[in-house]
């Protein structure tokens, strides 16, 4: 563990209060270095309780249109992993209590190389790793040696993750397990509430740490009722469709961050109920 494990404290200190988890995802970078840390910024303050930062990859299979499109715009304005770094330790210069975990795919992580990436990311306080194209099989590669440097390893489950498939994920898994709600790419579907609840009964009869649910939840009544059956609630997809709307309205940085903003608070007044 960390440190500061932050990831358990902010889902203890919820708890507590009887509160569930918002976790934002935002595309490090996107569509340029200065826009993208004046997000990360505000968003603790727009109600963001952890923040998934995507680390930009050029094939990223997991992801829907919104989300490669927002990385492809990170990379054209420069970003790569040094700099996603450099985000995360401005980031921590001003605030040491808000979880950040970073998410993506291994190339860019073996490129940079997996024991330097890991210190490094150590060093500035980064809270989890999701690495969604590296199963438990090899976990050799990351996951243990993540857990090491005190960085939770958070991993996925889907709709078609079974009992036996579901021990293997959850034998080095810390932090929060990540339900997919739905089959398929980020943003591409909405979730029946019916079937997310089924199968999360049946995997916190299994599981000892939180578990949140993401993929296709995008609107404030969507996030309310997943809260309702679930530790935390993921959304990305809306939030950089806010940012590209940021971006086509040609209204500058300030806009893109406050639409953005905007839908993190209403999200988040949806999840402690002050709508």
């Amino acid at each position: 563990m960390t440190k500061i494990d932050r990831i358990e404290k902010k889902f203890l200190d919820l708890k507590s209060i009887n509160k569930k988890a918002l976790i934002t995802f935002v595309t490090a970078g996107d569509p340029d270095y200065s826009t993208s840390l004046n997000l990360i910024k505000k968003l603790p303050e727009a109600g963001a309780d952890i923040i998934e930062i995507g680390m930009p990859f050029t094939d990223p299979m997991a992801d829907g249109p919104g989300i490669q499109a927002s990385y492809l715009r990170a990379i054209e304005a420069g970003q790569n992993l040094i700099k996603t770094i450099e985000l995360v330790k401005e980031f921590r210069n001003k605030n040491n209590d808000t979880p950040i975990v970073l998410m993506g795919y291994y190339n860019p992580i073996y490129c940079y190389g997996v024991d330097k990436f890991l210190k490094d990311i150590s060093m500035i306080g980064v809270d989890g790793l999701i690495i969604v194209d590296l199963p438990p099989e090899v976990d050799n590669e990351v996951c243990i040696p993540a857990k090491k440097h005190g960085i939770n390893f958070i991993r996925l489950a889907t709709p078609t993750s079974d009992e036996k498939r579901l021990k293997k994920i959850l034998v080095n898994s810390s932090g929060f397990l990540y339900y997919v709600s739905v089959a398929g790419i980020t943003g591409s579907k909405t979730p029946q509430l019916q079937d997310i609840k089924k199968k999360i009964d049946f995997i916190k009869s299994k599981c000892s740490i939180p578990l949140a649910v993401g993929f296709g939840i995008r609107t404030p009544d969507q996030v309310k009722n997943i809260a309702n059956i679930s530790d935390g609630v993921v959304v990305g997809s809306a939030i950089i469709d806010r940012i590209f709307e940021g971006i086509e309205s040609s209204k500058g940085e300030d806009f893109i961050v406050e639409n953005a903003l905007n839908l993190v608070k209403d999200l988040s007044a949806a999840l402690r109920n002050e709508v």
